[in-house]
């Protein structure tokens, strides 16, 4: 076999559609449409299909096979495409995008493959609240620090407000504390710790000079 076989083999087995269920909140815009003043209106919708390859979004708005969508999807990220099925009540959008940025697509829905239920069930179990010193830093594997601010925190976990927003599954420090990169939300991200806090510790731990 050519090595040029060999690569095109390699790249077949290591992307496979993976395919999964989710229920995840966005919005997206139409390149096609624009509001009287002329800015792109924008549209709340929700994923309930993904591979890495097509999305399939739930919305009551109306489109036509080939409109173009820029999507933004809870946990995913932004995608555009073209609209190339439509379903009842939604429409299926196949994704534009590289072999790189597939492969990075892959690893956040085997991601989410693995910790959608726990992340969620682990949120409600433990009360939030918001720390008298909200305003901390944040500190990357390579050393990079910037600041943040904790809008609400829990014994496992923060939502988090800073100019940067971390892919998920990132591993950093809230101030003192080891956590991970779970979810995106408008204006910020969450985080898991990656080892429970004590209530007694935690102010202490996330404050850091």
């Amino acid at each position: 076999m050519l090595s040029a076989d060999r690569d095109i083999v390699f790249v077949a087995e290591r992307r496979k559609d993976v395919r999964i269920i989710v229920n995840i909140a966005g919005q997206f815009t139409m390149t096609n449409r624009r509001s009287p003043g002329g800015a792109r209106p924008v549209f709340s919708c929700r994923a309930v299909h993904v591979s890495n390859q097509t999305i399939a979004l739930v919305s009551p708005v109306e489109v036509k096979i080939g409109d173009q969508i820029s999507a933004e999807i809870e946990h995913l990220g932004k995608f555009d495409g073209t609209v190339a099925r439509i379903l009842n009540g939604g429409f299926v959008m196949s994704i534009t995008a590289s072999d790189e940025e597939r492969d990075k697509l892959d690893d956040k829905i085997d991601w989410l493959e693995r910790y959608k239920n726990l992340d969620t069930a682990d949120q409600r179990a433990h009360p939030r609240f918001t720390p008298a010193t909200r305003r901390t830093k944040m500190v990357f594997a390579d050393g990079t620090t910037l600041y943040c601010l904790i809008r609400d925190v829990s014994v496992s976990g923060a939502a988090v407000s800073s100019d940067t927003v971390p892919p998920i599954g990132t591993v950093l420090a809230i101030g003192t504390i080891v956590s991970r990169v779970v979810r995106h939300f408008k204006g910020g991200f969450g985080v898991k710790f990656i080892k429970h806090q004590t209530d007694a510790r935690l102010g202490a731990l996330v404050h850091r000079d």
